[in-house]
Formats: structure tokens, C-alpha cells, sequence
């Protein structure tokens, strides 16, 4: 049975088609620079490659195109898409509304659009999408919708509320609502099966890091906290983004600067963080290589991620009243040692030592990194939201 994985930005759309016979990748690729001028990258399990610029005004010539190249070429895998058994598509805010992986159908897209000022950079872009996808699918193909939001839906009121008046929660639904939810369902359980344990029983802290970061406290396989909010704005020093950031400083710079609303939004998201910390670049890599150099701003950008995530941890255990494990996931979380390293220093207190010479051998692979006497186990586990939303939409339209 093949199912079709569509993950949809405000201008790209990543896809990649699994044989779930054996949850195999048979090919996956990229539609970039949509509304601009558009390119796609694409690759099959044999290694055959496809890659051009294309003109994609909008995501609909995109999602033409990505048909067009996986049933069409010398690197096509499918001869129409009536083999495909349905499509899974990842929406990052279901806000209330979604609690659950959810069948398409004209409504809910036309509700997932509505819900576009709590995730502007995303959510238009996913009906968008849906829409587009809707257009040149065959008819009787099922469309599933997994929402990033929905994992966090666990969470007790008195972890989601802001301390605002209680009727800018009833009536703009201002609350933490958490992102990363697939990720997060998807390495706590990987984790609980490397255990050996059911995930019931465990009390996790999962560290999703990447160019935008969240941590989050899983509780018996329910997120119960996590540390971005209402938007993906909150939480730990991320690429370009602040982190948590005290609001009067926000109104503060705004006034010096002269911003409006929309630009301080642009100036927290897309040039702080990293970038703005550092004054170097927004990637970890280029971060830790300026670091090395003796970069005072680019250590000091380090230190701050580390101690964000270390603070996390703490408070998590607190909240769960325990803690088994930590697991890092991620871009920057398989495979930055030094990262995974400045976190767990000075930690033994708390239970938590990591095998140092396994730490810094270690890129990308499920392997457990602490010592055998450390009381809480440490683990790299290779996230894999798109096999999640595969199960998922596999479920659905079984």
C-alpha cells in the first residue's frame, strides 16, 4: 500500500511517497521557491535524481509537477496516481478545533484556513495545498490531515494558560498550544520500544533541536509541558527565533526602533536568535565552528542554547516528579555532540551522565549515550515525522 507524505511551507512542498508493506521511502523531493520561481528536487530509493526550475506561481503547478515526476520520466516510480492509497498531509496548528489526525474533507480545510492568524507563516499554506492536492488527485483517494498541535492537546490547563485576562482565552484563544507534537509522539514511542519499556511507565524529556527548537515533558506517552507557546516563537534560543523573551523588552525595543507590530514580529523571528546573538549565522554548524575559532558571540550563543535546554530538563523532571530518560532529536539534536555534551555537564547530581567518547562518535543513529551507573538514561533518537504521519493516514483509512 503506498501512501503519499505532503509537508506544506508558506513557499515549498516536501513530499515523499512510502511502500507501507515494509514503511520503505520510494521516492521524495522538494518543490521550492513557490509564488517566486520555482525548482524541484527529486530522488528515488534506486538513486535516479530529477531536478529543475519550474515555474510555480502557486502550490497548485507544484503539486501538478510532483505528480507529473513521480508517474512520468526516467525518474519516475509509479504510473498514475490511482496506486496511491491515500495522502497524509502535516499541519502545524489545530489550535482546539483538532485534537486528532482528522479525513479531509471541503470543511475541515476550510477550517484549518481559518485558524491562518494563529500560524500565518503555515497554515494558509497547508489549505493551499490541500487544495491544490484535492485538484489532480483521482477521485475515491482519501486525503488524512496530522497536526502538530494535536500531541500537546494533553496538556492540564494550568500548563497551557497565560496569566492575561481569562476572555482573551475565550474569545482569541490565546494559550500555549506547542508545535513539534509529531515529532515529539513519534521519538518518545521509538524510545520506550528501545527500552524495552512500555512508554506508559516512563517519565521523558524530549529534546526536538533544529533551526527551530522545543522541549517537551512526556509523561506516560502524554505531553503534559512544552516550551514553545503560542506560537513557535516561545521556548529556547533557536535560529532566528528569541526563545522566551520578558514582553517589556519586546514593547521596549519596539518603541526604540520605531516598529510595528508586524515588523517586531520580524525582527524576533527572523533576526534574532543565533543570528542575532552571534551576528555570524542562524546555523549551528557554522555557531560551533566559530565557537572553536574562540568567537566570544558565537560561544556565548552556545551557552545560552545549552543552558535553556538544561534549565528545561530541570523543571520538567519537577513537574513529572521523575525522570527515566532524555532524548535528543533533531538536526542539531543527533548530531551536534558538542551540544548534546554542554547540556548533560554538570548534571550527575541530577542522575544524568552521558559516555563522552560515545557522544562525540555518535551522529544520527538510535543509541543510548549515557553511562551504565547514570540513573536517567540519555538517548540520540532519529526523529521521522513523515513515517508517523504514513502510520497515522494508514490508520485512518483502514
Amino acid at each position: 500500500m503506498l501512501i503519499l507524505v505532503v509537508n506544506a511551507g508558506s513557499s515549498s512542498l516536501k513530499y515523499q511517497l512510502l511502500n507501507m508493506d515494509d514503511e520503505s521511502v520510494i521516492a521524495k523531493g522538494n518543490c521550492d521557491r513557490i509564488g517566486i520561481d520555482g525548482h524541484i528536487s527529486h530522488k528515488t530509493f534506486d538513486g535516479r535524481k530529477f531536478d529543475a526550475d519550474c515555474s510555480f506561481p502557486t502550490h497548485t503547478e507544484a503539486f501538478e509537477k510532483l505528480v507529473e515526476v513521480l508517474t512520468t520520466g526516467e525518474a519516475s516510480v509509479i504510473k498514475s496516481m490511482s496506486e496511491i492509497s491515500a495522502v497524509g498531509h502535516r499541519i502545524v496548528q489545530g489550535a482546539e478545533v483538532f485534537d486528532k489526525t482528522t479525513l479531509v474533507t471541503d470543511e475541515v480545510i476550510d477550517k484549518i484556513d481559518e485558524m491562518r492568524e494563529l500560524a500565518p507563516v503555515h497554515n494558509h499554506a497547508h489549505a493551499l495545498a490541500l487544495r491544490a492536492c484535492k485538484k489532480v488527485l483521482p477521485e475515491g483517494v482519501p486525503m488524512v490531515v496530522v497536526f502538530d498541535t494535536a500531541f500537546h492537546q494533553t496538556m492540564p490547563e494550568k500548563a497551557f494558560m497565560f496569566g492575561l485576562p481569562y476572555e482573551d482565552y475565550e474569545n482569541y484563544h490565546v494559550r500555549k498550544y506547542g508545535f513539534h507534537g509529531t515529532s515529539h509522539r513519534f521519538v518518545s514511542k521509538a524510545l520506550a520500544d528501545a527500552m524495552g519499556k512500555d512508554i506508559k511507565d516512563l517519565k521523558i524529556v524530549s529534546c526536538h533541536l533544529g533551526n527551530g527548537s522545543s522541549i517537551t515533558a512526556v509523561d506516560g506517552g502524554k505531553s503534559v509541558d512544552t516550551s514553545m507557546g503560542f506560537t513557535p516563537l516561545d521556548g529556547v534560543l533557536m535560529g532566528t527565533r528569541t526563545g522566551a523573551v520578558d514582553p517589556s523588552a519586546v514593547t521596549y525595543i519596539q518603541e526604540k526602533h520605531g516598529f510595528s507590530a508586524a515588523e517586531m514580529s520580524e525582527y524576533m523571528n527572523k533576526k534574532s536568535g543565533f543570528l542575532g546573538v552571534s551576528g555570524i549565522s542562524s546555523d549551528n554548524r557554522d555557531i560551533t565552528a566559530a565557537a572553536a575559532k574562540g568567537d566570544k558571540r558565537a560561544i556565548l550563543a552556545s551557552e545560552m542554547l545549552q543552558y535553556q535546554i538544561k534549565k528545561y530538563i530541570g523543571s520538567y523532571a519537577a513537574v513529572m516528579n521523575g525522570l527515566d530518560a532524555v532524548l535528543f532529536t533533531g538536526g542539531i539534536g543527533e548530531n551536534a555532540w558538542e551540544v548534546r555534551e554542554g547540556v548533560c555537564k554538570d548534571m550527575e547530581f541530577f542522575g544524568i551522565k552521558i559516555d563522552t567518547e560515545k557522544n562525540k562518535s555518535t551522529r544520527g543513529e538510535l543509541i543510548k549515550i549515557s553511562t551504565p551507573d547514570s540513573k536517567v538514561e540519555v538517548w540520540i533518537v532519529p526523529t521521522n515525522e513523515e513515517l508517523l504521519i504514513a502510520r497515522d493516514t494508514l490508520a485512518m483509512i483502514k
